[in-house]
This record gives structure tokens, sequence and C-alpha cells, in this order.
């Protein structure tokens, strides 16, 4: 696996078999967990980036368009950026390309809610967030 660290995030992974439905390609299910592992990844792989203590992220909506089909063993780069902050959200998009041919399969966005992870409740997104995640306007 490969990890940039650009405004964009990206890395590649190959398609576990796990990862098949009985139609023989990728299972929708399976692009919601990668859109999730890949806005974990973005910050980890920030070494000065510090999350504030009892703060989380809700996921709010999620947004998939599928394009093509993907399949075992294939490579996949995976793409994700934030393309709008608002004062308790952010919005994330995600491009999941096959590196074989340079076609996105998968093109996603889900809306994530900053908040309190003792009360659950909507914080305002610090300033440093911004800082660390330039937003890329659609």
């Amino acid at each position: 696996m490969s990890i940039s660290s650009s405004p964009i995030f990206t890395y590649t992974f190959t398609i576990p078999e796990s990862a098949i439905d009985e139609n023989g390609h990728v299972n929708n299910v399976a692009y919601v967990q990668w859109m999730q592992d890949a806005a974990i990844r973005h910050p980890e792989s920030m070494t000065k980036y510090k999350p504030a203590e009892n703060t989380t992220w809700y996921a709010r909506e999620h947004r998939i368009e599928y394009l093509l089909p993907a399949f075992v063993d294939e490579e996949i780069e995976v793409r994700t950026w934030l393309s709008e902050i608002r004062r308790v959200r952010a919005h994330r998009r995600y491009e999941f390309i096959r590196k074989s041919d340079g076609k996105v399969v998968v093109k996603g966005e889900t809306d994530w809610v900053y908040v309190d992870a003792k009360t659950g409740r909507p914080i305002a997104i610090p300033a440093e967030v911004e800082e660390f995640f330039p937003v890329l306007p659609d």
C-alpha cells in the first residue's frame, strides 16, 4: 500500500475475495467501508495533526455512484478530499480508480458531522481542521 500527503489523500489496495458478492464483482457495501477507511486514514497520515480530545465524526449521509464493476485482485486507487466545511459539518468526496485502465469505477460523498464524543452533540469544527485539510471546492 502506498500513501500520499497532498490535499487529495490517496492510497492503493488490492480487492480481496471477501469483497466479492454473488454477482462476481465488488459488493456495494464494501465501498461504504472503504469510504470510511479513507476518511480515517487521511488524518492519520498527517503526523502533526492531533484531533481535539473527546471529539469525533459521525456520518450523516452517504451518496455513492457505481460507474463500473470491479473484481477480485484488481488494484484500486482511492482518492479523498474535503469539498466543503461548514460550521459543524464537512463534506468529503471519494473516487475509486482501477489502476489497470485509469477508469473511475465509483464516486462517493459523505457528509460528516463533528461532535462532542461524550454527548454526541454537534460542535463547531476547529480552525486547525481547515489548516490541515484544505477544501477543494467542486
